[in-house]
């Protein structure tokens, strides 16, 4: 059985949140927007989703989210201790129940020191602390790439819920 489609995966969550009273945030870098572009394309969504952040660059993780620069130094930005700290700053920040934060490597290359390109790094925090993984799928063009992402990131959630 093939995967769900994105917009199948963005109206259950938004459904499910919903349904539970529960709220949602976003911290995005690789993916630019689109984890909160598939939310907020179903109609409703403002009763669940609260706040979407772009942090495409480290500066803006910094600055926006307040992620140690240190973090970043030490593990990198495509990192499970950096998704984490991203994830929970936008769901303290927002004052969401829930937040999803991703951080990954699209290509076409990998600068010295990060992690090889197909690498991403996904976090959901909650109330219950901040669950983080890493997916490895080299090959990819950039838009698969992203959109596995994005898949990947609503599936966590739903999986959650």
């Amino acid at each position: 059985m093939p995967p769900a489609s994105i917009p199948h995966l963005a109206q259950a969550a938004v459904q499910q949140l919903t349904a539970r009273g529960l709220t949602l945030a976003t911290a995005e870098s690789c993916t630019g927007g689109l984890i909160a572009a598939a939310l907020t394309e179903v109609p409703g969504a403002s009763r669940a989703f609260r706040y979407g952040w772009v942090t495409y660059c480290n500066d803006a993780k910094i600055q926006e989210l307040h992620v140690p620069a240190e973090l970043i130094s030490r593990h990198t930005v495509v990192s499970e201790p950096v998704v984490c700290a991203m994830a929970s700053a936008a769901r303290r920040k927002a004052g969401a129940d829930f937040a999803l934060a991703v951080s990954g490597n699209a290509g076409p290359t990998a600068a010295a020191g990060e992690p090889p390109v197909g690498t991403v790094c996904l976090a959901l925090a909650s109330p219950a602390g901040c669950h983080a993984v890493t997916i490895f799928r080299p090959g990819l063009s950039r838009h698969a790439f992203r959109q596995m992402v994005v898949q990947e990131c609503l599936q966590l959630l739903l999986a959650e819920l």
